[in-house]
């Protein structure tokens, strides 16, 4: 079982980039998917979530009207596309699998809660 994140990189402010989270060894039919990030001395966040079906997201809004989510099952692929990124966007980004993240509690980060799958992170750095 394995979540791969992909796309991470640097890129300036203003700037445009899309991760990709892959899952293989299991579906993510069952299981929403979160994206969370956690920047050096910082807490972790909850950036953005989507439901199993994707008739339900959140966004946290530090990153609302910015950021995008999306879902392709057949590809067992979640994606973050990212759009006018700011200094602050500056992260490691996981890509998280679980049937809970399907509420703003989950999906914000603030449980401690132990989900289920985590990848092991890409770096976004935004910088000049």
């Amino acid at each position: 079982v394995q979540i791969e994140e992909a796309g991470g990189g640097l890129v300036q402010p203003g700037g445009s980039m899309r991760l990709s989270c892959k899952a293989s060894g299991f579906t993510i039919d069952y299981y929403s998917i979160g994206w969370f990030r956690q920047a050096p001395g910082k807490r972790r966040e909850g950036v953005s979530c989507i439901s199993r079906n994707g008739d339900w997201t959140y966004y946290s809004d530090s990153v609302k009207g910015r950021f995008l989510i999306s879902r392709d099952n057949a590809t067992n692929t979640v994606y973050l596309q990212m759009n006018n990124l700011k200094s602050e966007d500056t992260a490691v980004y996981y890509c998280v699998a679980d049937p809970l993240l399907k509420t703003v509690y989950y999906c914000s980060g603030r449980s401690d809660y132990e989900y289920d799958y985590w990848g092991q992170g890409t770096q976004v750095t935004v910088s000049p």
